[in-house]
């Protein structure tokens, strides 16, 4: 039992493994923000989604990034003012559509970008540097698709519950 609610064991225990990955990934970004400033904490996953999204393209639009994300419209209309105001990304003119703009990386955000990669690498490779190789494929594929299942799962009763 945890707190007042029954929840099975199983999920229980998952439960528990999800709410300690979570608090160590809030240590993280706490710590790559005091060792590495220049990513405001909590702005560098909005980074590597700007940098993916306009991968082969001309930059990315809003839009797309707040669907590929899944954040609502208005955050993601914030976390870009404060990387524009930290000079890491800026706004283009759409090149197909001269009203609309879309989002690039400055020189700066590409650099702050790669040095946030590589600390995450560094810190990943010191903590599982006694995993062997099979285990970590066998996490990687277990989270993706847990990650997929859960997704499809809060789709699906999104779609339901429009319905």
């Amino acid at each position: 039992m945890t707190g007042n609610v029954e929840i099975p064991t199983r999920h229980g225990e998952l439960g528990e493994r999800l709410r300690d990955l979570t608090k160590v990934i809030r240590l993280l970004r706490q710590r790559r923000g005091d060792d590495r400033p220049a990513v405001p904490v909590g702005l560098l996953g909005t980074l590597m989604y700007i940098d993916a999204c306009g991968t082969g393209v001309p930059g990315c639009h809003a839009k797309d990034l707040a669907a590929e994300a899944g954040l609502d419209p208005s955050t993601v209309s914030r976390a870009v003012a404060s990387l524009v105001a930290h000079g890491l990304v800026e706004r283009q003119a759409d090149p197909a559509d001269r009203r609309a703009s879309v989002l690039a990386l400055t020189g700066a955000g590409r650099a702050a970008l790669t040095e946030a990669q590589n600390w995450y690498g560094g810190v990943l490779d010191r903590a599982l540097a006694a995993w062997r190789p099979e285990e970590l494929d066998v996490l990687s594929a277990l989270l993706g698709r847990f990650i997929t299942d859960l997704e499809r799962t809060l789709t699906t009763e999104n779609l339901e519950a429009a319905r």
